[in-house]
Formats: structure tokens, C-alpha cells, sequence
């Protein structure tokens, strides 16, 4: 296969082989382009749609707003060839081939990009109006829920559990959210944070039933730990998700804790010749001393450029790029735009920017006296000016940093 697909200068005629259609296998293929490679790009998808974008799922096209949410990419153009509806099924490293549901597909370069897939209600599966909410099948199968304005149980109150109750109740719809911590976003902020967003629930009209397990669900009906029934039309499961990898077991690539592929600084997995980005790796973060995994949109936009670099990289004896970014991704719920920049974990100071109970505000996390993480709520210009913060690593003066009225640019030390 090499002999008949490489020429001597190790680039022209290379063969890239991108599995997952999402928005980091197409930003891959996009990136190669935009930076010059000339040999062969071949994105394998899972799913026979033209690739689209996710976010919009739980907004315009499940309200019906939109049809569908297909990348604007031009992909004759670019010379870029979709195999649309076959899923991947392994990885022969020694033969350098990727095996798929319609056969074995050669490559020299392979980037794994299957993203992530939902987390199962156990005990759900096969129960009629159960849903998930990932791909535009799914959209599009609870389009016709929504517009009957049925009785909703949303399982789970994390992002997407919070998005697509804010588009049930804009649809009409009588929405009761179940979730077993004891706040919303229980996985993803702090306590006294996500307790501010509480509120958003009611103020909505809809139903948030915290520190609440599901024990069994049935036709027209969720029946609650604490015997609660409650009546569901439709039952939405939206408890997280998983990195889609579990059809790479035995092709000894490395996975970490959480199923993920296990990427370097320059997202090469543990195998010659394979990268992966996404939400399907992990990477380690030189701005935050540990190992990210990152299921966002911007995520999957900024790491190809570093894939994509290093393909060409390799071949011309480059040094290798290295992927450290600045997390970054927003949510919109309940009326109110939601951003967070950075990563908090590591933060020995929590400061908040005007009232939570309001409006608009910002949560601002330091460690020392930099700027690590910020959330915002209806604050953009604080987001865009914070990123900047936290990108240079610029130190900042905490009781300017309190001031909402401040431009959070003006409050370094």
C-alpha cells in the first residue's frame, strides 16, 4: 500500500484517512487544505447525512426554525472525499488500514475524530418516547414532541439537559427536569455557582427536581425513587456522554480513564501515524499542569489547525506544534447566554463581578494573581476581555476585579 501511495518527497501522494464526519473530523479535512497538503483526504462518517453542526440541534432545528445545520464547506472544491454512512469498526496499525462497515480503507495518516456518544438511562432502552439528543435524527425525531406540546421529563440537569428544557418550554411544553446531585451542573461548576442558576428553572415555568433518581421508566410515565409518578409524553435522557472509542479496543491504541484516546502535546496518540482530536481525546495541558478532556465545540474547531500542522510537519521535519488552549465554550438557556472561558479546578480564589440574582454577572476564578477561569452571564465583553487575560497570564488586582462597572481589562495589578 505505502509503495503505491507515497512518492519520494513523503508528502504529495500521503493518504489521510479521517474517521468522524463531526465538526473536528471536517475542520481536519478544511485545515490540511488551508495549509497546504496536496495528497489524499478521505473523511469516513457514521452517519449518511452531509456533515452538519451540532449545537443547533437543540435550538433551530429542534423548534423547527431550521431544516438541518450542514457545515458550509465545499468539499469538491477542497478535494475532499466523504464516505457518508459507514461506521468504523477498527484499526490494523501493522497494515496501516482502518477497517469500516463497507471495507477496509487504506491510509498512511489516520485522524481519529468520533467525538463523543450519550450515556444511557439504564433500564430505558427499548421503552417507547425515550429519547437522546445528539444527532439530527434525534432532533428531528423530538421536532413532532415539541410541537404537540407534550408533557416532557428531562433526565439530567447538566448543558443539554438545560438547553433543550429552555426549547420545550419555549414550544409550549410542561417540562419537569430529574437530576440525582443536588444542583444542576452539579459535574461542571462549583456549588455556589450553580446554585445561582437554580432559579432559572422556575423563573421558565419549568420543574427542576434536584437529588431525585430515576428507579424505572415506563410507557407515558417516570417513576421516581421516592415514588413519585410523573406522566411523560416523552422522556429525554441527558446525563452526559462518553468518548466514542470503544470500537478501538484491541488496535492498541492508548485509552485513558475515562475511555478516551490518550493524546500528546500534539495530539499523536500511542500509535505511529495516528492522531486524534476532539472530544474523543485527552491532552496535556502545559497552561493548567494536567491532562484535558474537552467536550466542546471550540475544542473540536482549534485542535485540527495543530493536527493538521503537524501531518505536514512530519513530512517536511518541522518541529511539532503543540495544542494548549484556552477551554472555551457557551450554552444559551432559560433567556440568558452563558459563557465560560478557562479552566478552574486548579483556582485558590473565586471572585464574582455583580449579583447573581440579576441579570448579569461573572464568575472570575484566580490562581496566585492570574486569571485561570471565567464564567459569564450575560457579560460578553467580560468573557472576550478575560480570555485575553487568561492567554497572556497577565497578574490582576482582585478588588478591581469585584468592580462590574470595571472593564475587566483594566483590572491587572
Amino acid at each position: 500500500m505505502s509503495e503505491q501511495t507515497r512518492e519520494e518527497d513523503g508528502r504529495a501522494a500521503r493518504r489521510v484517512v479521517v474517521v468522524g464526519a463531526g465538526m473536528a473530523g471536517v475542520q481536519t479535512a478544511v485545515a490540511l487544505r488551508e495549509q497546504g497538503f496536496d495528497g489524499t483526504v478521505l473523511v469516513v462518517g457514521a452517519e449518511p447525512h452531509q456533515p452538519y453542526d451540532r449545537p443547533p440541534l437543540s435550538k433551530a432545528v429542534l423548534l423547527g426554525k431550521a431544516e438541518h445545520s450542514a457545515f458550509d464547506v465545499d468539499f469538491e472544491s477542497l478535494d475532499v472525499e466523504l464516505r457518508l454512512g459507514s461506521e468504523a469498526l477498527g484499526v490494523r496499525p501493522a497494515d496501516h488500514e482502518l477497517d469500516t462497515e463497507s471495507g477496509p480503507v487504506p491510509y498512511d495518516v489516520l485522524v481519529l475524530a468520533t467525538g463523543a456518544e450519550p450515556i444511557r438511562l439504564p433500564g430505558a432502552e427499548g421503552v417507547p418516547g425515550v429519547h437522546l439528543l445528539r444527532t439530527l435524527d434525534d432532533a428531528e425525531r423530538l421536532r413532532p414532541v415539541l410541537a404537540a406540546r407534550h408533557d416532557i421529563v428531562v433526565v439530567g440537569a447538566g448543558w443539554i439537559g438545560a438547553e433543550f428544557a429552555t426549547a420545550a418550554r419555549e414550544a409550549g411544553c410542561a417540562v419537569t427536569v430529574v437530576e440525582a446531585a443536588d444542583r444542576p451542573l452539579a459535574g461542571a461548576l462549583p456549588a455556589d455557582v450553580a446554585a445561582a442558576m437554580t432559579a432559572w428553572y422556575a423563573d421558565s415555568g419549568a420543574e427542576l427536581r434536584t437529588g431525585t433518581r430515576v428507579r424505572r421508566v415506563e410507557p407515558g410515565a417516570v417513576l421516581l425513587d421516592d415514588g413519585t409518578r410523573l406522566p411523560a409524553d416523552a422522556v429525554v435522557v441527558g446525563i452526559g456522554a462518553r468518548p466514542a472509542t470503544a470500537w478501538l479496543t484491541g488496535s492498541g491504541i492508548e485509552l485513558g480513564p475515562h475511555g478516551e484516546v490518550v493524546a500528546d502535546a500534539g495530539l499523536r496518540t500511542s500509535l505511529p501515524d495516528v492522531y486524534a482530536v476532539g472530544d474523543c481525546a485527552s491532552f496535556p495541558s502545559g497552561r493548567y499542569g494536567e491532562r484535558l478532556l474537552v467536550h466542546h465545540w471550540d475544542n473540536a474547531l482549534q485542535g485540527p489547525r495543530t493536527v493538521a500542522a503537524n501531518i505536514l510537519g512530519t513530512a517536511g521535519g518541522e518541529a511539532p506544534a503543540v495544542y494548549d488552549p484556552v477551554p472555551y465554550f457557551w450554552s444559551e438557556q432559560f433567556g440568558r447566554f452563558v459563557q465560560y472561558v478557562g479552566h478552574h479546578s486548579g483556582a485558590d480564589t473565586t471572585l464574582w463581578r455583580g449579583d447573581p440574582a440579576g441579570p448579569a454577572w461573572t464568575v472570575c476564578w484566580l490562581r496566585d494573581d492570574r486569571l485561570v477561569a471565567l464564567l459569564a452571564v450575560g457579560r460578553p465583553r467580560d468573557l472576550a476581555q478575560g480570555r485575553r487575560l487568561i492567554e497572556s497570564g497577565t497578574p490582576v488586582d482582585p478588588e478591581l476585579v469585584v468592580d462590574p462597572q470595571r472593564p475587566l481589562k483594566t483590572a491587572t495589578a
